[in-house]
């Protein structure tokens, strides 16, 4: 990790639908293979706290960190992709495996306010996210994946 320029995470939990959008992201470019060799992508599944905390004590960071996950607003359509700043996820609870809760949001802004690094957070609007075990994602949100695939694609050149 610590000898790449761009690290890319992909949150959620592919058991639980459409929960599982951002490592599906990354396991598609993955995939592809056309990830440039500074490019770093990981599917840190709900451990993404563990991986910044890491990445803030170390002492080697990559020049950009780009945040893909599944969101649930209310205001946007099933598989809309949109970006997030750090600045705008507003805390709901304490403790929860989503990267939109604290602690995850103080480490993100910490890494963005005393250390060069970019954090881009690019999100899409679930379709269905279930009670109980159930993986696969819907159709909307496998569209999403192919298009959040593009963007990323896009900003690494």
């Amino acid at each position: 990790m610590e000898q790449k320029t761009i690290l890319i995470l992909g949150c959620g939990n592919i058991l639980f639908g459409d929960d599982g959008f951002g490592p599906t992201v990354v396991d598609r470019l993955l995939q592809e293979g056309t990830l440039p060799s500074h490019v770093l992508a990981l599917n840190v599944g709900t451990s993404v706290r563990e991986v910044l905390l890491d990445l803030l004590l170390s002492e080697s960071k990559p020049r950009r960190l780009i945040i893909l996950d599944a969101v649930d607003h209310a205001d946007r359509r099933p598989g809309e992709v949109f970006e997030i700043p750090v600045e705008d996820i507003a805390p709901e609870k304490i403790a929860d495996f989503s990267l939109h809760q604290f602690p995850t949001v103080n480490l993100l802004r910490e890494l963005q306010d005393h250390f060069p690094v970019r954090v881009t957070i690019l999100v899409a609007q679930v379709q269905n996210l279930p009670d109980q075990v159930q993986p696969g994602l819907s159709p909307s949100m496998r569209q999403a994946v192919a298009e959040a695939c593009l963007m990323v694609q896009q900003w690494l050149g």
